[in-house]
């Protein structure tokens, strides 16, 4: 019972232990910092690189465009500029019915409604914001899947 109260004690951070762990890292910082440091500087670099990585893949967009989608309606708007470019390939195509042209200049007016309601949720609360999250999903469904079959895909 009595080595067992020791080793307990013996685990404590004590005044005396804490002032010898700063002494120590006085002598060894400046020695080891040099070498510790780029090291960390690096890990840092790397680990934000792979989360951009990771948040443009969520997102669907190349990393260059990464920083366009930004707060909480970051996904949105980013659904809101693939459906947009897709109506903009549609009112060039050669093969796109005077329908289909009328269709996609229709649908930018309302993406860019979309995207207005999109920033104006950015600072409504979380409820409210969330009710419209939702409406704007719903009608990018509705959009993206008129879109694709006049696409014929």
């Amino acid at each position: 019972m009595a080595r067992k109260a020791k080793v307990e004690g013996e685990a404590r951070f004590t005044p005396k232990r804490a002032k010898n762990a700063v002494a120590v890292a006085k002598v060894l910082g400046p020695a080891v910092l040099p070498v510790v440091a780029p090291l960390a500087v690096r890990a840092a670099g790397a680990a934000r690189e792979a989360y951009d990585r990771y948040q443009a893949r969520k997102l669907g967009v190349s990393i260059d465009r990464l920083g366009e989608y930004t707060g909480r309606g970051a996904a949105l708007h980013a659904r809101i500029a693939g459906v947009a470019e897709g109506c903009r390939d549609l009112q060039k195509s050669d093969r796109a019915s005077d329908a289909d042209r009328e269709f996609a200049k229709g649908a930018l007016g309302t993406l860019e409604q979309l995207s207005a309601s999109v920033r104006a949720a950015e600072r409504m609360p979380t409820a409210r914001r969330k009710s419209v999250h939702r409406a704007v999903a719903g009608e990018l469904e509705r959009l993206e899947g008129q879109l694709l079959h006049r696409l014929g895909i």
